[in-house]
């Protein structure tokens, strides 16, 4: 499939730098679980933006929350407070409290490397001097700036861009006796995703957060959790944490917050904040009131619909669907942030590309596994037709010599 800037004489090439790839669709539109492309084509959105418009595209509640807020009032300075940003910090705190069992307090960012960042800050700030590091994982995904870059456990990612920053120590996902290892006086956080979503779809292991959280708070560390991919009820809780009842020391927070609204936020309890002193950290377009009023929307409306329940009765549908399915070797996840693991020889890429095709967007989140996420609101039948599209995909793919 060729990209979609081929034939236009009048841009000649691409408009965007070349960080993504050239893109294969133009769409205009979505309602929904679909999206329509310019020339009337109908998909299935089945990694909502990878994870972001949990509600579905062109949610109504929260276009309107949109709409009206940018009639009253989008941004002042953070000199002033705003009832938008305010009510919707304190939203997030009461969920986060309701999880951890602490009342902390919120930073609000642009993106989820922007939450991360403030987070990696934190850490340092509240630690000190020398003792500075953090132990991510291997197979993580943290961000693209230079310091979450360096925190993401990929080495391939960094080479292009070395030297990177120092502090950063990676171990392998699960292994509980090399975090053990690694966490020292020098160590001041570690930093972990419930389920590594960029790095597979990989669900932390049975007792292995709760192992975690034990080191951390022996060795004086923090613990933080990247929940940027599966917060806002995308797993079947609020937040991945909740399936291992650890009490996290920061949480990091975006994608699906605002529902395609750019909007992230670092969470820590009141205490490990107190960090922070005025001047430590800041952005221009922290909390803007346009953005909050997105989040305030996003939350109300997951609540009345029970997100969390959605998420969970979505995942038995697909499991039901895909489980020992030809060419599927397992699924993994939790919700409706689920890994497809095919047999050695069907190349998830081809998948991908295939479905896409014929209606269906996923995406291969790497060589063997495609991974689905789409929006929690998705309906039964609109499951039933992207998982015989996927299906069909994966035995076309088998079959190809």
């Amino acid at each position: 499939m060729g990209h979609v800037f081929d034939a236009d004489v009048a841009v000649g090439h691409c408009p965007f730098m070349p960080v993504f790839g050239p893109p294969a669709l133009m769409l205009e539109r979505g309602d929904g679980t679909e999206v329509f492309a310019t020339d009337g084509t109908r998909y299935l959105d089945f990694l909502a933006g990878i994870s972001v418009v949990s509600l579905g595209h062109s949610n109504p509640v929260v276009a309107d929350a949109i709409a009206d807020q940018a009639r009253k009032l989008v941004h002042v300075s953070n000199f002033f407070a705003n009832p938008v940003a305010t009510a919707a910090a304190m939203s997030i705190d009461g969920l986060l409290a309701d999880a951890t069992g602490r009342a902390g307090q919120v930073f609000f960012t642009n993106s989820g490397a922007e939450a991360n960042e403030c987070a990696l800050k934190l850490a340092r700030k509240n630690a000190g001097p020398g003792r500075h590091k953090v132990v991510t994982a291997l197979g993580s995904f943290h961000g693209r700036t230079l310091a979450t870059l360096a925190a993401t456990g990929q080495p391939a990612k960094h080479e292009p861009f070395a030297p990177m920053p120092d502090g950063f120590m990676h171990v392998p996902w699960g292994d509980l006796a090399a975090i053990e290892a690694a966490v020292d006086e020098t160590v001041g956080a570690v930093f972990l995703e419930s389920i590594q979503g960029e790095g597979g779809v990989n669900p932390a292991p049975d007792g292995y957060l709760e192992g975690v959280r034990e080191i951390c708070t022996r060795e004086g560390a923090l613990m933080m959790i990247d929940e940027v991919q599966t917060g806002f009820a995308r797993t079947g809780e609020w937040f991945g944490f909740e399936y291992s009842g650890v009490s996290p020391d920061v949480v990091t927070l975006a994608k699906a917050m605002g529902n395609g609204m750019p909007i992230g936020a670092c969470w820590a309890p009141v205490e490990v904040a107190a960090a922070f002193v005025p001047g430590d950290h800041g952005s221009t377009y922290s909390g803007t009131a346009l953005a909050t009023a997105a989040v305030e929307a996003v939350i109300a409306e997951m609540k009345r619909l029970d997100a969390r329940s959605l998420a969970r009765s979505g995942e038995s549908k697909i499991r039901a669907m895909l489980d020992g399915a030809d060419g599927v070797i397992g699924v993994r996840g939790n919700g409706l942030l689920l890994g497809v693991a095919l047999e050695d020889g069907i190349i998830a890429g081809d998948v991908a590309a295939r479905a896409l095709a014929n209606g269906l967007i996923v995406n291969a989140v790497n060589a063997a596994t495609i991974r689905i996420a789409p929006p929690l609101t998705v309906s039964e039948g609109e499951i039933e037709e992207a998982m015989a599209i996927l299906l069909s995909a994966i035995a076309t793919v088998k079959a190809a010599p």
